[in-house]
């Protein structure tokens, strides 16, 4: 038989082993769920998640999001665009100045976007964003981005005093591939924990 002290490790490493595959299911839930939903209502601002741009033109998982973006805008459901992302490695323009040039040319006013050109991350990008909406009559925003992206993105928006309104876009080949999609959706299941925390210790 086993010594009664190393019988109690055992069992203080399943039951740690237990609970932290259980957290993580529940987190993995959360994404998926959170990726469903789509709330969108007036708001203050639209507010579009940065991605790939190559030579100037939008890639495929950018335009999905500016073509659903400029959608709600032409629906009012908000009066002003945000684009964000910055310069990417290599790149000679950001991916915000992209998505402003791309909705300028499908007729959204330029009077009407706001572009940050700082944010390399998510987390850096919404801190942007926050400070834009200093001009703004209310902090509300609906997010646009991805499926998988909507929890992390809620999480952040509200570390930075914004009220988030989720709107993914169902067109994106991130989307319409299962397999990446349920790709990002676990990356996701680990990263949201992680922005809730760092959230919840400031």
């Amino acid at each position: 038989m086993l010594p009664r002290r190393r019988t109690n490790w055992w069992r203080l490493g399943w039951l740690l082993g237990f609970l932290m595959v259980g957290a993580w299911l529940v987190s993995l839930a959360a994404v998926w769920f959170w990726s469903q939903r789509d709330d969108a209502r007036p708001a203050a601002a639209i507010v579009v998640l940065g991605a790939a741009q190559y030579g100037g033109r939008p890639s495929p998982v950018l335009r999905a999001r500016l073509d659903h973006a400029i959608d709600l805008f032409r629906r009012r459901f908000a009066e002003r665009i945000i684009f964000t992302g910055g310069v990417g490695d290599r790149d000679t323009t950001s991916e915000a100045a992209v998505a402003q040039r791309y909705a300028i040319e499908h007729g959204i006013p330029a009077r009407d976007i706001l572009i940050e050109t700082i944010g390399r991350s998510t987390d850096e990008s919404m801190q942007q964003v926050a400070m834009l909406m200093d001009a703004l009559p209310s902090r509300d925003v609906i997010l646009v981005s991805d499926p998988f992206h909507m929890l992390r993105l809620s999480i952040l928006a509200r570390r930075y005093g914004l009220t988030p309104i989720t709107s993914p876009t169902r067109t994106s080949p991130i989307g319409l591939s299962r397999r990446e999609s349920w790709k990002y959706i676990v990356n996701e299941s680990i990263k949201a924990p992680v922005a809730f925390f760092l959230q919840r210790g400031e």
